[in-house]
């Protein structure tokens, strides 16, 4: 008997997917588990793997389609059967689906006018402000259907990571997909020869084909799924957690040394981010306060160590999560980073990959930040910040002055859970692994 196939959360914030691409169609046949469908969500790109059986009568939500949780996406059934209520009760639910999203906006909108008008009765009006004319971009930038209203270049993930990869312009490529996306052949078209003009130059700029927009322009860039799941849980963690903040500077001469000597004994170069994360851990055990999560009438103090690495996205940030880092060598903590790490880039992550991570670290030092502060993300109540090493003077403790590798860290904490005296504590542990480092992996 034919059934709709439902568009699944393939994430725990995940309210609607885009289909980045079909890897059946219709009339394939389907068993269970069988990879259907590839599936953009707030975080990554997800297989979408069928609990399904049959075959593929009807795909409704074709590549490029966004589909809120729960609306149908496609048919699967046996051949021949009619399947004409199906696709009339999917179209509804398609309808009612668009409907709530274009309601909540407003409905949330009431709320906050409410809200205001409790807080104040009587608000001053504000001047009304001066009316801002947006310009149309040129219509000779690239064909219009390649655009959207909003400037947004309709392209698939996949177009969009091989154009970055082969430094291609995408915004001058003229999509073939479904409604101008730009799609996989596209760029191979590009990169082929046959469009020469779109690649970038040797050099790293952009060839004089490519036209420049006006001066003064604006540009409205759609905010895409990841970047308002960040928005929202940082937010809230911002909001919602009275953050403080600690800092201290470090000297990193045994770091390095240490690193270089365990390097010269193993076949693969251990990260420093490894020894960062390893080095927490230990701290970590000895303070488990910090290792734990506001939950209301409770603290949680986690029995395991899963420590999570902000890494950076062209669109955001993703944070793999390295379990149990407390019981793990730096070896096996270094080889799971560069097997998460690749993948996070990609998008390729499982949810319980970056999900669940009892403790954060942002490692901002490779981009030549000396110091920041970072927002807490949940369910832990700590984060730190990691900041470049660099070469200062120091002075000795009989006053002397020389030339010493200094890096700075900054601990945020939830204070909810973590008190000024315990964070201090964990930071000076933390930091007398760093200048001993031998001694806590021993």
């Amino acid at each position: 008997m034919a059934e709709q196939i439902l568009m699944l959360a393939l994430s725990p914030t995940m309210e609607e997917g885009t289909i980045a691409g079909w890897k059946k169609q219709e009339g394939d046949t389907i068993s269970q588990g069988d990879i259907i469908c590839e599936v953009e969500t707030d975080k990554a790109t997800m297989d979408y793997e069928s609990i399904q059986e049959g075959t593929l009568l009807k795909i409704l939500a074709p590549e490029g389609a966004e589909a809120a949780v729960g609306v149908p996406i496609a048919i699967i059934g046996e051949k021949g059967e009619d399947i004409s209520s199906l696709i009339t009760a999917a179209e509804s639910a398609s309808a009612g689906a668009a409907k709530k999203s274009s309601e909540e906006p407003a409905a949330a909108e009431e709320k906050t006018e409410e809200k205001a008008e409790k807080v104040s009765p009587a608000p001053a009006p504000a001047p009304a402000p001066a009316p801002v004319t947006a310009k149309a971009a040129p219509a000779a930038q690239e064909p219009a259907e390649t655009r959207t209203e909003e400037g947004w270049i309709k392209a698939s993930p996949l177009a969009r990571e091989m154009a970055r990869s082969r430094g291609i312009d995408i915004s001058l490529i003229a999509g073939s997909g479904p409604g101008g996306r730009i799609v996989k052949k596209d760029i191979e078209g590009a990169s082929s020869g046959a469009s020469r003009a779109f690649q970038r130059s040797a050099a790293g700029g952009v060839s004089q084909a490519a036209p420049a927009l006006p001066a003064g322009e604006d540009r409205l860039i759609p905010v895409s799924k990841m970047r308002k799941a960040i928005a929202g849980r940082l937010a809230e963690s911002k909001y919602s957690a009275p953050h403080f903040y600690l800092n201290v500077d470090v000297r990193g001469e045994s770091l390095l040394a240490s690193r270089s000597g365990i390097n010269r004994t193993v076949d693969q170069k251990i990260s420093v981010n490894a020894f960062i994360i390893k080095l927490a851990a230990e701290a970590l055990k000895r303070y488990p306060r910090v290792n734990a999560s506001w939950e209301g009438d409770t603290i949680r103090e986690f029995g395991s160590v899963d420590i999570g690495l902000a890494v950076a996205l062209d669109d955001g940030l993703i944070t793999p999560v390295v379990r149990n880092c407390g019981v793990k060598g730096i070896q096996e903590i270094d080889r799971e980073l560069k097997e998460l790490i690749p993948r996070a880039q990609a998008g390729k992550l499982a949810p319980e990959e970056y999900t669940g991570a009892t403790f954060s670290v942002s490692n901002l030092g490779s981009f030549g930040i000396d110091s920041f502060t970072a927002i807490i993300n949940p369910p832990g109540s700590a984060i730190l910040a990691v900041g470049a090493m660099k070469k200062v003077p120091v002075v000795a403790a009989d006053g002397t002055l020389s030339a010493g590798d200094v890096m700075k860290l900054s601990l945020s904490c939830d204070h909810r859970v973590i008190d000024g005296a315990t964070g201090a504590r964990f930071l000076d542990a933390l930091k007398m692994n760093f200048e001993n480092p031998m001694a806590a992996l021993l």
